[in-house]
């Protein structure tokens, strides 16, 4: 009887959230797929801007800029890895203090600062240089528009995911069971974003001008902000806290230091913080290999045959398309097909477990590294028999689309492993906090591109540099990029074989009300 005598209630309201107006958030008006599909189109823009910039930053830092490879691809991973981990900063500001909505709005304008000086300095680049290596003050102000784009980045990509979660209320079963769709179809939509920026601002950045490719992006951002302002009076919003309650921090804080002390309820939410730690650190293995699509495959294809018509190259950066296509293809698949099957043999509502995924997807990693090092050494090998090892500018006798297996094993894993950790990390940790689980699983892949960094410059350093017989050798064709695609593939495997050990004793975190 008291299920009948509630259940009323659940339907009219959402319990934890209200509306643009601070009242109640209805059921009916707000949040669901109305307005998590307004939220997901933001993060199309988002996306569109974030890779028209990452994607092809390799061969600008190599081109104008003037770096070596092994520099280039250290400093892609540096800034990468620092986009990456400055969201757990962005997501505690807006847990602790701003809420999600503002943080997005704040940070979406740093955003577009930071994309407007960046196009201004690749504007400058022809200006003031006639070579190929700009003034020291022109490098001040490209790097510092880069590094401004990762700022505004840490409140926008772990709150707009986390605020678009919000909108479906997990104590309702049909509701939890669609949230765990809008990661799937979140990730799908995200990729299509991506797809778009690889075909059109990477062209325009190497055919037409580095200028109007940093430019487009910052259009796009300000279409974004526009898009998600637009939509506040459909969203549902968490309740903030009243001064009299506690900082969910010092809460969690205090359950750790002195458990005795706090309630069954605080103590579990800050067990579920701990448990999370030994996950997150296997992670990192998943998130080197995930690191390399935006550097060494990109500078692979460089050297390879890329005509597609008579007089027109698809450019290498381009070909990050496919990961987009295979998660845009396999998306649909595993979430009408895969699922439903899963779910009968399972009885779990999501198929299988979010920690199976991400084991999946890390799997799938390491065979995507073995894949790698087995085509770059078919590269090499045509390199030695053309007599080409001395002529890195040359085109090989190659086609490009031998890179495609590598491409499209990379975006399936992402399906299972980066969607995976999405949802894991996001239902894992307490309400108030979500913006922190996402910046958990934003910040794996930014310590990756760290140590991604580390590795190359270790690597580099030992093998002797350009001037000797470096593994990452400026000249593609006098290093051993499988090497280092092997040694990739070994360490993916030793991390999954932790993660595996650690996944079998991890305990969910109970959903209350469910």
């Amino acid at each position: 009887m008291a299920t009948t005598a509630e259940t009323p209630l659940l339907e009219e309201h959402v319990i934890d959230a209200v509306d643009h107006r601070g009242l109640a958030a209805g059921r009916s008006n707000t949040g669901r797929w109305r307005a998590a599909w307004f939220i997901i189109g933001v993060e199309v823009a988002e996306r569109f801007a974030y890779y028209g910039i990452a994607s092809n930053l390799i061969t600008y830092l190599t081109g104008p800029l003037g770096q070596s490879t092994a520099a280039a691809a250290a400093n892609v991973n540096a800034w990468s890895g620092f986009s990456s981990l400055l969201p757990v900063l962005g997501a505690f500001v807006a847990d602790a203090f701003l809420g999600r909505y503002r943080t997005i709005i704040i940070s979406s304008l740093i955003y577009v600062l930071g994309l407007a000086l960046l196009s201004l300095s690749a504007f400058l680049v022809p200006i003031t240089s006639e070579n190929k290596s700009p003034s020291s003050l022109l490098n001040v102000l490209f790097f510092f528009s880069l590094y401004m784009v990762a700022i505004g980045q840490s409140g926008h990509k772990p709150c707009v995911q986390a605020f678009g979660a919000d909108q479906f209320d997990e104590k309702d079963p049909q509701e939890r069971n669609h949230r765990s769709s809008f990661f799937n179809y979140w990730y799908l939509s995200l990729s299509a974003g991506v797809c778009l920026a690889l075909v059109v601002v990477v062209y325009i950045q190497e055919a037409v001008s580095w200028a109007l490719g940093f430019g487009i992006p910052c259009v796009f951002m300000l279409v974004s902000l526009a898009l998600f302002v637009l939509g506040r009076r459909s969203y549902r919003y968490s309740k903030r806290r009243q001064e009299n309650e506690i900082n969910p921090f010092t809460r969690i804080g205090s359950a750790l230091l002195a458990p005795d002390s706090c309630s069954d309820s605080d103590v579990e939410d800050a067990t579920a913080l701990v448990r999370l730690i030994p996950v997150w650190l296997t992670t990192f293995t998943y998130a080197i290999v995930y690191a390399q699509y935006m550097t060494f495959f990109t500078k692979q294809g460089v050297t390879m045959e890329r005509t597609i018509l008579p007089g027109l190259k698809i450019p290498a950066a381009s070909l990050q398309l496919l990961i987009g296509i295979s998660i845009v293809f396999f998306v649909p698949i595993y979430e009408r097909v895969m699922v439903p099957i899963a779910r009968s043999v399972t009885k779990d509502p999501c198929g299988i477990t979010t920690l199976r995924r991400i084991g999946t997807g890390m799997v799938l990693a390491t065979l995507t590294m073995i894949v790698a090092a087995l085509v770059e050494s078919k590269r090499l090998e045509i390199a030695k028999e053309h007599g080409l090892i001395d002529q890195p500018e040359t085109t090989l006798p190659m086609s490009i689309w031998w890179l495609i297996p590598q491409y499209l094993l990379l975006g399936l894993a992402d399906v299972f492993t980066l969607v995976g950790m999405q949802e894991f990390f996001y239902s894992q940790v307490p309400t108030e906090l979500r913006s922190i689980g996402l910046a958990f699983y934003l910040s794996a892949l930014g310590v990756g591109s760290l140590l991604s960094g580390w590795l190359i410059s270790v690597i580099d350093l030992a093998t002797g540099g350009d001037a000797g017989n470096s593994w990452l050798n400026s000249n593609l064709n006098k290093a051993h990029l499988d090497y280092f695609y092997w040694l990739l593939a070994v360490i993916s495997a030793v991390g999954f074989s932790v993660f595996l050990f650690i996944s079998k004793s991890y305990v969910y975190r109970r959903v209350d009300g469910v």
